[in-house]
């Protein structure tokens, strides 16, 4: 694998582990906690490689 490759799902997966930790601490708004699955899903599908 390329190295950019690589860095991309470093990045990917740091940025879905701070989703993933906003999303797991929000108690107050629905609406922020769909948002946040919102932006989840195209990033979790990017690591699984699935379009």
């Amino acid at each position: 694998m390329p190295v950019i490759m690589i860095l991309y799902y470093i990045i990917c997966i740091f940025i879905v582990a701070v989703l993933a930790w906003n999303f797991i601490k929000e108690k107050k708004s629905v609406n922020d906690m769909v948002l946040y699955l919102i932006v989840l899903i195209p990033l979790i599908l990017r690591i699984f490689r699935i379009k």
